[in-house]
């Protein structure tokens, strides 16, 4: 009898072991998730900082060409 309720008390741990190593196992995956999503947004936004940018000093650097085009 003792046998019986030792092994059912082990089996009981093992499955709350096994809950709680699944569980570790998805926050680690939602976290690795989370931080490739971060670093693509990060350089999404460093793409359009560097676009933006160029056009702005495209636009500077042309702005003197232009002007010459107007003055009679």
């Amino acid at each position: 009898m003792l046998k019986v309720v030792n092994t059912k008390i082990l089996l009981v741990i093992l499955a709350v072991l096994i809950a709680i190593a699944g569980t570790l196992a998805y926050h680690r995956h939602e976290a690795e998730k989370a931080a490739l999503q971060r670093q693509q947004e990060y350089e999404r936004f460093r793409q359009q900082v560097e676009k933006d940018k160029k056009k702005h000093s495209s636009a500077a650097a042309n702005e003197g060409k232009t002007w010459q085009k107007y003055i009679p």
